[in-house]
């Protein structure tokens, strides 16, 4: 097949605003779909390279194996190397054992299922520290290039209308699959292979339409691709039902491209400028380094990393992946490397044998409950503290109806006949410090009430202005003093008006 320009500037479309949404670029709230699109290109290179070998009789599965091993694991054995250090030194035990399962899921290309079943969703704040989320789209993608070539060799025999037919129809299938999963199982309908095969399909349409050396140009319609997939990324955002029938769009527009964008036409012009071929050539090294390298910077962070911060380890994940591009994926796809391992068999095995290492690297993460050892026994000990888990903070955290709770409930609330009463309002923090709380205020003679709503934040402007009170508080702080959590949450507030409760408890102290 020709090489088409256009086709590297159209990566350049799709890795960008991934970068930008992952680095917390607001303004580019549908940046995700980025990865719609490389799902889109890699259907249509992929089948590209698969009809121009079928047609001239020399089609080899291990041929084409080696040709994936050779553009896919080099840099990402690399990447996986260089963040063991830093996981090895900034990362809790916790943490340490959730990558080491990542770093198994990844060399078995079944990432896309460990974190359908371990991560709260992919727009979850816990999943920006997740050094390989990212991998689940690289998970999808290997997935396809092991199964669509049987596929397509199997129905080869049936001929290529029929062919043609039976991907259309999976295709349609798994669209209509993934808008019914975006109302039913949105986190397993983000991450699994059956409700993502349409946008490779696509891709794979596009090829047999395009057979032959032939070419389609317009103007109007591929200027309207590049158009509506610049729409989707400025105005979908984490509540946009995802994939489903929103989907079309980026992935229309991405097919529009394709299909009408070739030489001559004007968005064949803007796509293949120096500066968007040169970044869409980098673009799978660029899209591997940049989540670690977001991801470590939040690990490193008590709050959310500022967004100049975030632009400069933007621009140097771009560093890292032209340092890449150029001595690791070049060399291994045809140069000196590839001479190393110049047939199939050999970079399978290099490929097999290094996978094997990160595995048994995996297991011992696992095995070893994150490599507690690298930790001094002090931070154990708190590490251990913050697992106790006290009953009243269950009592104490109105998620769940807590409109319609007889407040105050009895085991929340110190009773005594006299002397101040004072309520704690806070997030996960002040229901984690419930029950101490209590105690101590209980032990002071100081009557307290506990409210607490994950994600609140409580009220701006309370403070202690009473010494009994603040004496009744100085143990708990003290106990708790530099003990911090990572969770991030959101910034709206799910309390409930508290001037009745305040009357009914008699409390005076705001």
């Amino acid at each position: 097949m020709n090489y088409r320009r256009e086709i590297d500037g159209l990566r350049t479309v799709a890795v960008i605003p991934v970068v930008l949404f992952h680095a917390g670029f607001q303004q580019f709230s549908g940046g995700f779909i980025g990865v719609d699109i490389f799902f889109v290109i890699s259907g249509y290179l992929i089948t590209s390279i698969i009809i121009s070998k079928r047609d001239k009789g020399h089609f080899s599965l291990l041929k084409f194996y080696e040709r994936r091993a050779r553009r896919i694991l080099p840099v990402l054995f690399f990447v996986l190397l260089c963040c063991l250090p830093f996981a090895w030194a900034w990362m809790l035990p916790e943490q340490m054992a959730s990558f080491a399962r990542s770093i198994i899921a990844v060399c078995l290309f079944g990432s896309n299922f460990l974190f359908w079943h371990e991560s709260g969703g992919y727009f979850a704040a816990a999943s920006e520290e997740q050094l390989l989320l990212h991998t689940w789209s690289l998970a999808v993608e290997e997935q396809y290039y092991m199964l669509f070539p049987l596929f397509v060799m199997f129905m080869w025999r049936f001929g290529r209308r029929a062919l043609i037919g039976a991907i259309a129809a999976v295709a349609l299938a798994s669209l209509l699959l993934a808008q019914y999963g975006s109302m039913n199982f949105a986190t397993a309908n983000f991450y699994l292979p059956n409700t993502r095969a349409w946008e490779l399909l696509a891709g794979s349409l596009c090829a047999f339409l395009l057979t032959g050396g032939k070419q389609y140009r317009s103007n109007i319609l591929s200027l309207a691709g590049l158009a509506i997939i610049v729409f989707s990324i400025f105005d979908y955002d984490q509540t946009t039902p995802f994939p489903s029938l929103y989907a079309l769009v980026p992935v229309l527009g991405a097919v529009l491209i394709i299909l009408f964008g070739s030489t001559g036409t004007v968005t064949a012009r803007l796509l293949s400028t120096p500066p968007m071929v040169g970044i869409g050539l980098i673009s799978y090294s660029l899209y591997l380094w940049h989540q670690p390298v977001f991801a470590f910077a939040r690990i490193r962070s008590f709050t959310e990393p500022s967004i100049v911060l975030m632009s400069i380890l933007a621009l140097a994940s771009a560093g890292l992946a032209y340092l890449s591009w150029r001595f690791i994926e070049t060399p291994f796809r045809k140069g000196s490397k590839a001479q190393l391992l110049p047939t199939p068999a050999r970079i399978l095995s290099a490929g097999g044998v290094a996978a094997v290492l990160f595995i048994g690297i995996g297991f011992y993460g696992t095995s070893s409950n994150g490599l507690q050892f690298r930790l001094p026994q002090a931070a154990l000990t708190a590490l251990a503290e913050q697992q106790h888990h006290d009953p009243i903070m269950d009592t104490c955290l109105f998620d769940k109806g807590e409109a319609s709770l007889p407040h105050p409930i009895r085991d929340c609330l110190t009773q005594h006949s006299t002397g101040s009463k004072t309520i704690m309002i806070g997030d996960l923090h002040a229901a984690a410090l419930a029950g101490e709380a209590l105690r101590s205020f209980d032990a002071a003679n100081v009557d307290l009430y506990v409210m607490a709503h994950s994600a609140c934040v409580g009220f701006s402007g309370f403070y202690v202005s009473n010494p009994e009170i603040q004496a009744a508080l100085q143990p708990v702080l003290h106990r708790h003093r530099g003990l911090h959590s990572q969770e991030r949450h959101g910034d709206h507030y799910h309390g409930k008006p508290l001037e009745p409760l305040r009357r009914r408890l008699g409390i005076r102290q705001w």
